[in-house]
């Protein structure tokens, strides 16, 4: 629990650290565009007037000057329109895409236009005796886009916060990678540990059945007591596995489920019904009949508790497009909503006693072990529970019911 309280804090941190730096770079760009944006504007408006000098021109204007401040401007997209709409000049407009001078004009008007329709516009009046811009006939429309600087640094904070973004989303990955593998590092540890501890007195209950059956040979309780033992050392040797990768065998999976089916309607309460739904002929799949074993036990012990010892748990075996499908339903109160993703959850149970290990064990022998899937294929509370297995890749396909 301290190491996932850990996490989560380290998740918040990272999280709200993007956040602020996210915030901080919109809002320092912003500023920085809102600047830039306005010197051009000033700058448009000192080259507009330039060009209005230039055509009232005389002998006593600095044409120089004038030629200085228009040749000056080698950044800012222009273009200059008549009163016709006509394209008089302009400077800085990308034209490598044009074919032909034709193409270049009409690429032109059509940025003049587009730029007129933004209002990034300055209009001078050509005739110095008009009182204003809007009473004169003679004028030009000095028409501007943003420069290349301009728009670069508009888009930058974006780019700055996709970055930061997939920082965030490695970093969080690496820190739930690393809590996964200490997981599994307890997992594996524990597993051992207890396979080693059950070892000696599995072994001293065999010698001890071995003694009864000597002592007393017609007694017809040592071998149901014998098949107790040997489900102890299997249970061990189950145990002794987690951590490593047993190999896959070419099992039948009807006759393996038979096994566990027959074992499980022995020890549970003659309320609980058992009802089996096999194929006729083989399923031929690659597990590993121990653990796979184990899974089955895990949901059926799971649908008793829910049944309260009382109701009916279906098994069923099947094939569907390409995959071996395993169902075990039960007549139990069911799942809340909220509860469902949480199931397969390491400590998470709704039992009083119990650690709440078994469905995410489960999940482990289904997934990684056997590249399958488990989940909770439906639950109604009051109704019941459907646990779905698929196991990917059977070896031939049987006839199913």
């Amino acid at each position: 629990m301290q190491w996932t309280d850990q996490i989560r804090r380290v998740k918040i941190f990272l999280v709200l650290a993007a956040v602020i730096i996210a915030v901080a770079s919109l809002v320092v760009s912003h500023i920085l565009i809102r600047d830039l944006a306005r010197e051009e504007h000033n700058k448009m408006a000192v080259w507009a007037e330039a060009m209005r000098t230039l055509n009232n021109a005389d002998e006593n204007t600095d044409i120089n000057l004038v030629l200085k401040v228009i040749n000056g401007n080698n950044t800012i997209p222009v273009i200059v329109l008549d009163s016709n709409g006509d394209v008089q000049a302009y400077r800085n407009i990308n034209l490598k895409t044009c074919n032909t001078a034709a193409d270049s004009v009409r690429r032109v008007e059509q940025l003049g236009k587009e730029m007129l329709a933004e209002r990034q516009v300055i209009r001078i009046a050509l005739n110095e005796d008009a009182d204003s811009v809007s009473h004169s006939d003679e004028y030009i429309n000095v028409c501007y886009a943003d420069s290349v600087m301009l728009r670069r640094l508009a888009s930058y904070p974006y780019i700055q916060l996709g970055v930061v973004m997939i920082f965030v989303v490695i970093a969080i990955f690496a820190l739930l990678t690393s809590k996964r593998a200490e997981q599994n590092k307890v997992w594996v540890g524990l597993s051992k540990e207890t396979a080693h501890q059950l070892g000696t007195p599995i072994s001293s209950l065999m010698a001890w059945v071995e003694i009864l059956r000597e002592s007393y040979p017609d007694d017809q309780l040592i071998p149901e007591m014998e098949n107790d033992v040997k489900r102890l050392q299997l249970i061990a040797d189950r145990f002794s596995k987690i951590g490593s990768l047993p190999e896959p065998v070419d099992t039948d999976l009807k006759e393996v489920m038979q096994h566990v089916v027959d074992y499980m309607d022995r020890r549970t309460s003659k309320r609980v019904k058992m009802i089996r739904r096999f194929p006729d002929g083989e399923v031929r799949v690659r597990i590993n009949a121990s653990l796979f074993e184990w899974v089955i036990e895990n949901l059926c012990k799971n649908a008793v508790d829910a049944m309260g010892g009382e109701g009916t748990i279906t098994i069923t075996v099947a094939e569907e497009q390409g995959k071996t499908i395993v169902e075990v339903s039960d007549t139990g109160k069911g799942i809340r909503k909220k509860n469902l993703r949480n199931v397969f959850r390491p400590g998470f149970t709704t039992q009083k006693l119990g650690w709440g290990l078994g469905l995410s064990l489960a999940k482990r022998i289904v997934e990684e072990y056997h590249k399958g899937r488990i989940w909770v294929k439906h639950s109604e509370v009051g109704r019941g529970t459907t646990f779905r297995i698929e196991l990917k890749n059977p070896l031939r396909k049987s006839k199913t019911l």
